[in-house]
């Protein structure tokens, strides 16, 4: 079997099938918060500590986004499902009634499950899609929050803390 023989909708549905954490990417720019919600996220090196996440080549906030220096990552927790629908959101405004801290033009989620501050070191196109490879600059976890996730075209939530969560 070959790529060319693979229908969209079979890949999706199959893509799907895999739970990933929701990622929020956010910057300041012109004074304002910008930022976009991604599903593929990947930890890739602790010397030199570097992430990388995939964003649609059609995306327009992209571009805005890949000009700021610095970038906030945040690792949404449950509690985020507004957030992620928010900032994957074409239009309006996608920062309503999201609580947010900004630190040297770094945007980060309040609450979220861990928190990154990076800078573009590199990127790849990948089919319909970029590679972003990103330089870590500062990191935290949050242990009280357990993460929102991905899965099947939804949100749902893990178990964790002897806690479960749908």
């Amino acid at each position: 079997m070959t790529a060319e023989t693979l229908a969209p909708d079979v890949l999706r549905s199959v893509f799907g099938a895999c739970p990933s954490g929701v990622v929020a990417v956010c910057g300041t720019v012109a004074g304002e918060p910008v930022g976009m919600a991604i599903s593929t996220f990947v930890p890739v090196s602790l010397d030199p500590p570097l992430v990388a996440v995939c964003v649609q080549q059609s995306s327009r906030t992209w571009p805005v986004l890949r000009e700021v220096p610095v970038l906030g990552l945040s690792v949404l927790a449950h509690p985020h499902e507004h957030a992620a629908r928010s900032l994957a959101a074409r239009s309006g405004d996608r920062f309503a009634g999201i609580a947010t801290s900004a630190t040297g033009g770094a945007v980060h989620l309040d609450g979220s499950v861990a928190q990154l501050t990076c800078s573009v070191d590199g990127e790849t196109v990948t089919g319909d899609h970029l590679l972003v490879l990103l330089r870590v600059h500062s990191a935290r976890s949050n242990d009280d929050a357990d993460p929102l996730v991905f899965h099947r075209s939804g949100f749902t939530g893990v178990r964790t803390h002897g806690e479960e969560r749908t």
